[in-house]
């Protein structure tokens, strides 16, 4: 028993001398409980609404009064004022609103003759949990439009839904974020835990020796590593598509911006997952992370429920989180088969976002032992 006891104390010491390590085993479960129990199920929020009226008469605006008033109170939706649908069709497209009310131009005359009066809720259904919270908030505003009338109506205004994209089912809903997540699993294995355990190794005294510089050796491995994650990103992209039965997956101009797409997000993850690991010895570090990564990244970033359910401190967290980003992007190509235009403030955040990151590792790398 001797032996069996000097083993016991030697891992105990070892696992005493990295503190770092029993911090992320213990942080993890926090962790997930936090975000995993915020990010599901929560009240969706903060919507953006488009506002068409045809009509300016009075129950027009008594109905845009009582949207203010949701606006103001429960703030399920904001909204915003479109003089023209078209407009508002575009903006809904792009992203810009999630969904447009278009009151008709004989809505306040049907309402002044007790004919059913009408509106049409357009609705962005890429995302089936704000369309369906939307669709919920407009009825109730029909019933208190009814309710707040001085005269009594013959019937509840009807809200006519109209989606704006086909039936999209929930598994196409997670591929852009299934996506992302092999981008950063091959980040993770393919760049972050080779280079610890190169270092544990000393195979990286070889490049210490060299006159490369240290941009050189930063860029060198960050290129090296995004190549290993864009072809992992590329080969779900083609397989997901095919098994969640996107509509014309293969077509060219499509491909080429999901591919821009893929090889950004890949250079940002690499050049964030480097400066995370540029200072970092221990080889057990990188395996304890990746939980604790994973879920601080995957779940805000709005890949498996939407982020306008969620506490304030988690948007915060989204807002500077590169999956938000980066799904989002893939959610308007893949779903909604938008352009460059829809997805151009996502392209230059990751980029920004990687050229700051890159710079952090390259001024914290040391060419020293």
């Amino acid at each position: 028993m001797d032996g069996a006891l000097a083993m016991i104390e030697r891992e105990f010491r070892k696992f005493r001398r990295s503190p770092a390590l029993i911090m992320m085993s213990l942080m993890l479960p926090i962790v997930q409980l936090v975000i995993l129990g915020y990010a599901f199920g929560g009240v969706v929020k903060h919507l953006r609404v488009g506002v068409v009226d045809q009509d300016h008469g009075v129950p027009a605006l008594q109905l845009r009064e009582l949207m203010n008033a949701v606006a103001a109170n429960a703030q399920t939706f904001e909204t915003q004022s479109f003089a023209d649908m078209g407009q508002a069709v575009t903006a809904l497209r792009n992203g810009a609103i999630n969904g447009v009310l278009a009151i008709p131009p004989d809505f306040s005359r049907r309402a002044q003759l007790k004919r059913e009066p009408s509106i049409a809720l357009i609705e962005d259904n890429a995302d089936s949990f704000v369309a369906g919270a939307l669709a919920g908030t407009v009825s109730g505003l029909t019933q208190s439009f009814q309710a707040s009338s001085a005269k009594p109506r013959t019937g509840t205004p009807r809200v006519d839904l109209v989606e704006i994209y086909p039936y999209i089912p929930y598994i196409q809903y997670l591929l852009p974020g299934s996506i992302v997540m092999s981008i950063f699993m091959m980040v993770m294995i393919g760049g972050g835990i080779i280079y610890i355990d190169d270092k544990a190794r000393g195979l990286h005294e070889g490049y210490l020796v060299t006159p490369i510089t240290r941009l050189e050796l930063i860029l060198g491995f960050t290129v090296s590593g995004a190549t290993k994650a864009v072809i992992s990103g590329v080969v779900l992209m083609t397989l997901g598509s095919l098994i969640a039965g996107i509509a014309d997956p293969f077509e060219p101009m499509r491909l080429l911006r999901l591919f821009v797409v893929i090889v950004i997000t890949a250079v940002a993850l690499m050049s964030m997952m480097f400066l995370i690991m540029v200072r970092m010895n221990d080889p057990l570090m990188p395996r304890a992370m990746f939980g604790v990564l994973n879920t601080l990244l995957y779940f805000p970033s709005g890949a498996v429920y939407p982020q306008q359910a969620f506490p304030d401190w988690m948007r915060a967290i989204a807002a500077v989180d590169p999956f938000t980003y980066a799904v989002h992007a893939l959610k308007c190509l893949l779903l909604k088969n938008t352009g460059f235009t829809a997805i151009l403030p996502d392209l230059m955040f990751l980029s920004i976002f990687s050229l700051i990151a890159m710079t952090g590792a390259t001024l914290l790398f040391r060419r020293s032992l």
